[in-house]
């Protein structure tokens, strides 16, 4: 009987020590809200544009982002700065072979590997996975997140380095004697995302 009030004593002890569980919320991006941007630089100038997005969510645990990924829809990929033939034909090129090959890669993707909070609520550093053209390379980037009434805002802007996925059209790493047709290897996004629970 000693035996049996003493493991049911240890056992009281033992929850009593246990570490509350922590609980993650999943928001889905509202695909209708969110927008990322881009911005290309050449010897001549720049472009600009938008990618939409094809799914994507948010994860809170305790209060804090705590993951989340999203898919980017490279069909949809548009120029901003161009109206009429023009814009047709870079859109057209940039979803071409010589750039993000959209027909056998629709699809680009990002997942948050690590968050690390920066001491202000809402700031983090965020650590993750870009995949383009199925190749992988770690990015990293700074973001303002606000949770409110059930509803996250995520801003952020990163510099890609497109010749890291093998895009390598027009650029002056790989080609000789371009002059100004050089296209930057680097490009600018910035993030604005909108998730809902």
């Amino acid at each position: 009987m000693k035996s049996l009030s003493l493991i049911f004593a240890l056992a009281l002890l033992g929850f009593a020590f246990t570490t509350p569980t922590s609980e993650t919320t999943v928001y889905k991006a509202d695909l209708s809200e969110s927008v990322i941007n881009w911005k290309a630089y050449k010897v001549t100038g720049s472009h600009t544009g938008t990618v939409s997005l094809k799914s994507g969510n948010l994860e809170y645990t305790d209060g804090k982002l705590s993951g989340g990924s999203f898919d980017m829809d490279m069909a949809k990929l548009m120029v901003t700065d161009l109206e009429g033939e023009w814009k047709t034909k870079l859109e057209g090129h940039l979803k071409s072979e010589d750039f993000f090959g959209v027909e056998k890669y629709p699809t680009a993707k990002f997942v948050i590997t690590q968050v690390v909070s920066r001491g202000t609520p809402g700031d983090y550093k965020i650590v993750g996975n870009l995949t383009i053209k199925e190749k992988t390379q770690e990015i990293r980037f700074l973001s303002k997140v606000n949770e409110e009434e059930g509803k996250i805002t995520a801003s952020g802007e990163t510099t890609i380095d497109r010749s890291r996925y093998d895009i390598r059209y027009g650029s002056g790493s790989f080609f000789e004697n371009l002059g100004d047709k050089t296209i930057y290897d680097e490009f600018e996004l910035s993030i604005n995302l909108v998730a809902k629970k």
